[in-house]
């Protein structure tokens, strides 16, 4: 879960909800023409932009360049410290076992089996007694020539299943479910039995991990810069990695047997995010965020550039550490809460892109989702409401108006990643809004390639940033609230019981009701997360790009991005 969502339709079909930062690169969303977000039942077509064109409507061959914030050093989708929006963005291209596996997604959320790996994918109940049987491609291989076969089935489950105490995976969600994983009639098919019926389906083998990647010491570090391209099996293949120039380049790959890729070449840069804009003025790269006033506005008037714009699909605020001192004691949480004026934050945050939304109340599921419900867990708000959860809590407020228990100040530093203005005003609104509350509030500030690494070592007190937002709530429910993996850090029994209930509930409405119930339960109780807006997606491309943009849950396809002859 990590990093700024830098660019245009970064979703992955993997169970595992990404950590994204809020600086000020980004999708397309409102953007100056006046919009707002959808609520439930929204027309999805509406919040879609990526110039879809046949391939036969493009030029082979091209180049397609693109930035991003971080890039590495932990190249691993499947841990915690490479499991970040730009890094499976980078990785979509090169190594779609890992990123999307059996599965893609339509706009909508809909899944649909990626026939590339997964040929059928049959789920059997018999009593209480769930076994999937999965037929594998034929064709498909690992870039070192490895055919994907049941052994590769296998390890996933075995690495990612948290059976493994020492591997750093992000959550065990539905793998944890699994009884059994075997080879079947031949190594292309496999057997899985489950302890208990799971759904949705999807959230099952949405991701392969490589038989090579069977041990704790390769899982944690073995991909800290280091690829591993014949790991990989995808539609490109990586031709350099050039960690000086901080550039991956990828190359169409020879081994692919799915459809053959359009463009030559792709290219990503890692870079800051002013240093996009006028990177995309002079033609280095092919897009840039404009989802901040600052940016748009820059960028506006680029010639052979424009605009695209959707819904982004984000959850974003206050992520707040709960296993770091002051921020482990639950009242300064309620407090900080309660401190926020989120109208305002999205005020500054979305200042001249005549973007409104009510401040979303789910960090799982977006407000035009039809299982959508606010949970946000505080209805009085402000500086003399936080003072006074203080007070009852047994906090005094000393002369000089700071809150202080056993004689210590409620100190803490809000980290900020990257050089976007907007980013930094929204950070600087926050701060004043907790110093008013009486609480002793600096900014530790970093560049936006410490991301991945702050953030996935959990080494910070409170950021803003939040998480990629998926269709369905029961991968989420667990990623989060769990209290053996969770990424807050706190919960408990009784809530991890219901957790483990929601996915054998094979109706879709009542199992993301049950997910979020438990969400708003949790919220109540733990005073995280502190989501505060979910945001438009604004950026500029390059005049011509094709089937590359906003494009809500939609898997992108490598193989047709392009230009337009």
């Amino acid at each position: 879960m990590n990093k700024n969502l830098k660019l245009g339709g970064v979703v992955v079909v993997a169970s595992a909800l990404l950590l994204t930062a809020c600086s000020g690169g980004g999708n397309s969303g409102g953007g100056p023409s006046s919009a707002g977000a959808e609520t439930a039942g929204a027309d999805v077509n509406k919040l879609i932009s990526i110039n879809a064109q046949p391939v036969d409507n493009l030029k082979q061959g091209g180049t397609f360049t693109l930035p991003v914030g971080n890039l590495g050093p932990d190249f691993s989708p499947f841990n915690q410290n490479g499991n970040n929006t730009d890094n499976i963005l980078m990785l979509g291209p090169v190594n779609v076992a890992a990123t999307t596996g059996c599965w893609l997604l339509e706009a909508n959320g809909t899944p649909k089996l990626n026939k590339d790996f997964c040929e059928s994918f049959d789920s059997k109940i018999d009593g209480t007694k769930q076994t999937i049987t999965i037929k594998i491609n034929d064709k498909a291989v690992w870039n070192n020539g490895t055919p994907i076969a049941a052994d590769t089935f296998i390890n996933s489950w075995k690495q990612l299943s948290g059976t493994i105490k020492e591997n750093n995976i992000v959550t065990p969600g539905a793998w944890e479910n699994i009884a059994n994983v075997v080879q079947g009639a031949t190594p292309k098919d496999v057997v899985v039995t489950m302890k208990q019926p799971t759904y949705p389906l999807s959230d099952l083998f949405a991701g392969l991990v490589n038989p090579a990647i069977n041990t704790t010491k390769i899982f944690n570090d073995g991909f800290v810069d280091n690829l591993h391209p014949e790991w990989m099996a995808g539609p490109f293949k990586v031709d350099k990695y050039d960690p000086a120039a901080k550039t991956v380049s990828m190359v169409p790959n020879d081994k692919w047997w799915g459809e053959k890729p359009v463009l030559s070449s792709i290219v990503f840069r890692q870079m800051e995010s002013a240093a996009t804009i006028a990177a995309f003025k002079n033609k280095e790269i092919d897009i840039a965020g404009g989802r901040t006033i600052n940016a748009f506005n820059q960028l506006k008037g680029t010639p052979d550039s424009e605009v695209r714009t959707g819904q982004r699909l984000f959850g974003g605020g206050l992520n707040i550490n709960a296993a770091m001192a002051p921020m482990n004691d639950v009242t300064v949480r309620q407090a900080i809460l309660t401190a926020v004026n989120r109208q305002e934050i999205a005020k500054v945050r979305y200042n001249g892109l005549n973007w409104t939304e009510t401040p979303p109340g789910s960090q799982m599921l977006m407000p035009f989702s039809p299982y959508y419900q606010d949970n946000y867990p505080v209805k009085t708000t402000g500086a003399d409401a936080a003072k006074k959860v203080f007070t009852d809590a047994g906090y005094t407020v000393g002369s000089d108006g700071k809150v202080v228990k056993d004689g210590k100040k409620v100190s803490f530093k809000i980290t900020n990643f990257g050089d976007d203005p907007t980013a930094l005003a929204t950070v600087q609104t926050l701060q004043k809004q907790l110093q008013d509350a009486g609480m002793d509030v600096t900014i530790d500030q970093k560049g936006d390639n410490d991301f991945g690494k702050v953030v996935g070592e959990r080494t910070f007190q409170m950021t803003m940033s939040g998480y990629s937002m998926g269709a369905d709530a029961t991968s989420a429910v667990k990623q989060y609230y769990d209290s053996k993996n969770g990424e807050f850090g706190v919960g408990d029994a009784a809530i991890d019981a219901r957790i483990a209930k929601v996915s054998s509930i094979a109706d879709d409405a009542e199992r993301n009701k049950a997910a979020m119930d438990i969400e708003k339960d949790f919220m109540a109780k733990y005073f995280v997360p502190g989501i505060a807006f979910n945001g438009p997606d604004i950026f500029y491309v390059r005049t011509g790009l094709a089937n590359y943009g906003a494009s809500l849950f939609q898997t992108i396809d490598w193989s047709t991005v392009g230009f337009q002859k």
